[in-house]
């Protein structure tokens, strides 16, 4: 036969060659819709919410490939729960197309605690979402800066920034509600301890301003309070009058102080 195919004119023999390629080509061109499924197309089904493994059997059924690309910690769903899928449901994708899982982590990471303190309310939410914490419960206390973080706490502890806290913790927040409208006595503090003045102050509302000290002092908590500003009474021996969120300042001794600087309140006050 090749004697016979060799006897041929090269004319004809290339005319043969090449209707052998045009008609394989037009084999795989016919077949190639076959191969790849062309024109079969499904419509990717919601899986959000659903285990792992319900998701991934779902979605396998339905001739879909499936891939965990990634993991996050959301407190508001069971762990290994779809929390995204891309494609997203309803999109139209070709049959066989891997479908992308974004799973709900077991175990919280741990996150730095910023500093919120001194931050407006609106900004320590912003901080705190960044980090993917969340905004507790919120407690106003008087105080000159109104609307402000004076404290951060977790479980009800002050929490320090830069202290580590599981990703999802609820952080309450201890706002400043400005200063109050209603004047009172300003409290008399000479004479008491550190901790016995910071009790008073914290129930009278009012807030610790800077503290001196009045020579060495090895204990601040129980030293004693020798001057306060403003003081509880005027030079005439009138009560001063303070709003509550308002400042105190005081100066600390190692030693109480003299009788003489005392103040004496009247029998009739």
């Amino acid at each position: 036969m090749f004697e016979k195919i060799t006897k041929k004119p090269f004319w004809f023999n290339l005319l043969v060659a090449i209707g052998l390629v045009l008609l394989l080509a037009v084999i795989f061109f016919m077949s190639l819709g076959v191969i790849t499924r062309h024109g079969d197309t499904l419509q990717v089904p919601d899986v959000r919410g659903k285990s792992i493994e319900d998701a991934t059997a779902a979605l396998e059924d339905a001739g879909f490939e499936v891939d965990v690309r990634d993991s996050v910690y959301i407190d508001s769903i069971p762990a290994l729960t779809v929390w995204e899928q891309t494609p997203e449901r309803g999109d139209v994708v070709k049959v066989g197309r891997t479908v992308y899982l974004t799973v709900r982590k077991i175990v919280p990471p741990m996150v730095a605690m910023p500093d919120l303190e001194g931050l407006t309310f609106r900004s320590a939410e912003m901080n705190l979402r960044s980090r993917r914490l969340n905004v507790g419960d919120t407690v106003y206390r008087p105080d000159f800066a109104a609307n402000t973080v004076l404290e951060q706490l977790l479980d009800g502890k002050p929490v320090k920034p830069g202290d580590m806290v599981p990703e999802g913790s609820n952080i309450s927040l201890v706002l400043s509600s400005g200063t109050g409208n209603v004047e009172n006595p300003v409290p008399e503090l000479i004479g008491l301890t550190f901790i016995e003045a910071k009790a008073v102050l914290s129930g009278t509302n009012l807030v610790l301003g800077t503290m001196f000290m009045d020579g060495p002092v090895a204990d601040t908590s129980n030293a004693y309070v020798i001057k306060q500003t403003p003081s509880a009474r005027n030079e005439f021996g009138d009560r001063n009058l303070i709003r509550a969120g308002e400042v105190i300042d005081l100066v600390l001794s190692a030693t109480p102080p003299a009788p003489a600087e005392n103040t004496v309140v009247p029998e009739n006050e």
